[in-house]
Parts: structure tokens; sequence; C-alpha cells
């Protein structure tokens, strides 16, 4: 098995890496590697796990991903920095098997003709600054609404407990192969008015964000972000591809949800 090993610049996490490798370096079979691994350990939080995503996405079909949680919060991350050696010894056995997760596809449109093609993990918003963004948004072909307000959030099932949590969005389970929209803070009057509530969209729909508002528009997908005054609309459907986790010791999304939200001391 080739192993890659991706942490953050943490002291803690440092650390946790000074003393994994040594630990993986004794198991027969096993080779820490740079490029092309078969498993990923990410050693930090979920904004690593990210990263590392990001980092191998063009590859997903051969790349399973593992979280070591040394932060304040791991949504995604099944060992903690205490458990190294169960975390190695884990990895001799029941090598392949492994959960997915629907993934997000995002295409950016600008004015000119050019795309931008992108997958998220999370989620991906549309935001215009400090002033009011104006865009019509399509479900398939239909146009649901003109939407008036701060921005739209278009999330996966897993990243429904990111940013979509917070800003009112229902918490889905990974095995709903779905996506879901969330507005940001919409306009709703007499005069203007938008669904005004989280909309959950099956895998053979897609979202289509027309923008109508002129100047800079934000999009954010995970970490990365696009901007631009060219931007004119954003399309997206869930994505062919996933991501696979390795399940050596998967943790229960409902217990991962528990433990992040409403863990009782």
């Amino acid at each position: 098995m080739r192993i890659g090993i991706i942490h953050n610049n943490e002291q803690k996490s440092l650390d946790v890496f000074q003393r994994l490798v040594p630990l993986i370096e004794k198991k027969a079979g096993i080779k820490l590697v740079e490029r092309d691994p078969e498993l990923v350990i990410t050693i930090g939080g979920d904004g690593t796990l990210l990263s590392a995503f990001h980092r191998y996405n063009h590859k997903l079909s051969d790349v399973l991903f593992l979280g070591v949680h040394t932060g304040h919060l791991g949504f995604y991350t099944d060992w903690r920095d205490y458990e190294l050696e169960e975390l190695t010894d884990s990895l001799c056995r029941n090598r392949g098997k492994s959960v997915s997760y629907p993934l997000l596809d995002v295409v950016v449109n600008f004015s000119d003709g050019r795309s931008k093609h992108f997958l998220a993990l999370n989620e991906s918003t549309i935001r215009k600054g400090s002033r009011t963004m104006v865009a019509d948004v399509y479900i398939k072909e239909e146009r649901l609404e003109r939407f008036r307000g701060d921005g739209l959030s278009v999330s996966t099932p897993t990243g429904s407990t990111a940013y979509n949590k917070s800003v009112g969005g229902a918490v889905l389970h990974p095995s709903i192969s779905a996506l879901q929209l969330a507005e940001i803070a919409s306009l709703n009057n007499r005069v203007f008015r938008t669904l005004g509530s989280p909309a959950i969209i099956g895998n053979q729909e897609w979202i289509e964000v027309k923008l109508r508002s002129q100047g800079n528009h934000m999009i954010t997908v995970d970490q990365l972000d696009v901007s631009g005054p060219e931007i004119s609309s954003v399309k997206y459907k869930i994505a062919e591809e996933r991501i696979h986790f390795a399940s050596y010791r998967h943790m229960h999304f409902w217990h991962r949800v528990k433990d992040a939200f409403i863990r009782e001391d």
C-alpha cells in the first residue's frame, strides 16, 4: 500500500506527523510516498482534509482518505491523535474497504464564453460583496425565483453540516444523493419574494444561478475563491465522481452530528 500524509502547520499536527511516520514505516508492505498514493492520511481538522481532497480530486477513483483529528472540530476525521498505534495496526487489516459520499459539480460561466469546472466536498456559495445580489434561480430549465439578498449556498449532504447549517439549512444523511439550496439573508417583503426556505434537489436535476446584478461577484468552492465582474452564471449538480473514505473504523454519520453539535458532557 502506498500512503501519503498531509498535515497542517500547527505544532500538535507536526508532533503527530513525527510520531506517525516511524509507526507506518515499521509495517510490512506499506510505503510512504508523495505522488500517486492509494491512501491519503490527513493530520489536522476538516480544513486539512478539504485541502487534501482538492489536491487529489483528479484521481478520486484511485484514492482513499482517512483523517486524524488534532483540532477543535473534525467532522470528517475518524481517528484521534492518541490512537496512532491502533491506526497503523488497522492499515494492515480490511484493506480496500471504503464508504463513499456525493460531491458537488460546479461550473462557473463567464460573459466571454469561458467556463471553469470544480468539485466541492462541502459547498459552494455566491455573493456580491456588500451590495444586494440579484439572480434568477433555475431548477433544470424552469425558473424558480428571482433572488435578492446577500447570496446563495449550494451544499452536498456531508456539507449540510457546515456553512449550510449556519444559514438555516437542513442536515442531510450522505446516503441521500442530493444537493441543497439555501438562501443567505434574502429580501422578502410585499415587493420582493423568494421561496424563503432550503430546497433539496434530487440527483437527476440541477441548479443554475444566472446573475442579474452588476459588478463583482465572488464564488467560493470549499476553500477556493473565484471572483470577477465577468461571471455570468453558475451551474450545480451532483457530480459523477464520489469521495471514498477508508472504513477501517468509519464513524456513523449521526454519531458525528451528535459529537459535533450536541454532545453532552
